[in-house]
């Protein structure tokens, strides 16, 4: 078995050309930035885990939730610290949660806890610079005085789901990466880390962001095709336009502007012809096929709702998910960003959506034998801090409430080759910094490259065609079965 194109490693690239990217032609820097940098399944490296999974489900809680009163309780601190919520015990021992999530803690024999995840803010560091760096690996290149950004650019890192789909493209005409029920947002800042960035328009996710506003819980249920934002300059009728305009050009285009307009028209506008006007993967998009007794098991709510939705995708043939919490991030009510009224939003709104839709979600594949093939991640851009009342980000905060706090906070992982009923890391008497085994947000992406079978050191073309790695992390290894 011979491999058509070359996966270009890091030492690789600054090999070529006595260690820069200008000894390499016009013709050599299409191929890069062209090529399927990821090794054919069949010849992946024999590291534990690599290529476990087929498809990823990405649970972004963005607005950061608090790990000790979710998943890290820490009974024993001192009480500005302990949780106001109670301990529970869990079906597997050391993996204990709080009160609020009851259905979780019957489920932990089918997914790992990083209780270790951690990382050093540059400056004052609040939602959107958080969102860039969990969900790029990259830090921003212009981080304001508030700790928030520009809007996206086409000069940003890609979303983790944009590299993944260029370098491992589904197998059959299907939607390749869909971001649902609403964008990732702070303040006035939507979007950003959200999409393709400088690998261009192409690799955008498709976004289903259902009409109706953040406290519309019964919003998924009017879901249908149409909806699916196919990118924001584009519909129906002007697929059909621009599939007979690329006909016409294509058969009279030099060599070089055709491989230049393939890449940049050919790849999300094909599939999505296929999808819109043929109907294939349409069945997707009603959840209505799912019994009443499923439906009620996610939660009728718009975040339960989206991860049966999410599912249901992974099962059309869709490579990534990413379901953000549908709440702005630093807002009222269900959002994660608990400076105010800690108690009664976790107690009553958050956990009562998150926990039967995560839960449900990990179990229903493991059910349907798609768990092993699906990689399921949820963690937010930040835990909270372990004080209470402590200001982190210049916000002013409750007695009983949390700042952000990226220290050391947790995430879940399931399925995709990842072990069952398991704990990586510890965390501190205070859930304040890792006590062992810590995991960086580069690490955690690395990880899902690694398990997806795409190696994380593989070099991209930003928009000044300079390589740049997917990520410079490390696979956690330990996380694989």
């Amino acid at each position: 078995m011979s491999v058509s194109k070359h996966p270009w490693s890091r030492r690789e690239v600054l090999r070529v050309g006595g260690g820069s990217i200008l000894g390499l032609g016009l013709a050599d820097i299409l191929n890069l930035q062209g090529s399927a940098s990821a090794l054919p399944l069949g010849l992946a490296p024999r590291q534990r885990g690599f290529g476990a999974a087929k498809s990823v489900i990405l649970i972004f809680l963005q607005g950061g939730p608090s790990h000790i009163d979710l998943w890290d309780p820490k009974e024993d601190a001192p009480e500005d610290v302990r949780s106001l919520f109670k301990t529970i015990p869990a079906k597997v021992p050391g993996m204990e949660v709080t009160e609020l999530l009851p259905r979780l803690a019957q489920a932990t024999d089918r997914f790992t806890f990083i209780r270790s995840m951690s990382y050093t803010p540059v400056g004052l560091f609040n939602h959107t610079a958080a969102h860039y760096q969990m969900l790029t690996g990259y830090t921003a290149d212009k981080v304001s005085p508030s700790g928030q950004l520009d809007p996206p650019s086409p000069k940003d890192f890609p979303n983790v789901g944009s590299n993944i789909v260029r370098l491992r493209p589904p197998q059959e005409a299907t939607l390749p990466f869909v971001m649902l029920p609403r964008p990732l947002q702070e303040s006035n800042v939507i979007g950003k880390a959200g999409n393709a960035g400088f690998l261009g328009r192409a690799f955008d996710p498709y976004t289903l962001y259902p009409p109706g506003d953040d406290t519309d819980q019964e919003k998924m249920d009017a879901v249908k095709v149409e909806d699916l934002a196919l990118r924001s300059e584009l519909s129906v009728p002007r697929l059909e336009r621009r599939a007979r305009l690329r006909e016409t050009l294509e058969a009279g285009m030099p060599a070089i502007e055709k491989a230049v307009a393939k890449y940049e028209l050919s790849e999300y506008t094909k599939t999505a012809l296929e999808l819109v006007l043929s109907g294939r993967a349409r069945k997707a998009f009603d959840i209505h096929q799912e019994t009443e007794a499923l439906r009620d098991r996610y939660g009728r709510n718009t975040f339960g709702q989206s991860c049966l939705m999410a599912r249901r995708f992974v099962e059309a043939g869709t490579r990534f998910v990413q379901v953000n919490w549908p709440k702005v991030a630093n807002s009222d009510l269900h959002s994660w960003d608990t400076h105010k009224d800690l108690a009664k939003r976790m107690r009553d709104l958050a956990a009562p959506m998150l926990d039967p839709g995560l839960a449900t979600l990990i179990e229903d594949l493991d059910e349907r034998g798609m768990l092993d093939e699906t990689l399921v991640v949820a963690v937010g851009e930040f835990g909270r801090s372990p004080r209470k009342g402590l200001s982190t980000s210049g916000n002013d905060n409750d007695a009983d409430s949390r700042d952000h706090w990226p220290y050391c906070f947790t995430a879940v992982v399931a399925g995709g080759g990842m072990k069952r009923g398991h704990v990586h890391g510890k965390s501190d008497e205070t859930g304040s910094a890792p006590l062992a085994q810590p995991v960086h947000p580069t690490d955690l992406l690395a990880t899902i490259y690694h398990a997806l079978g795409i190696d994380p050191h593989t070099m991209v073309l930003n928009h000044l065609a300079q390589p740049r790695e997917l990520v410079k992390g490390t696979p956690v290894l330990d996380l694989f079965a």
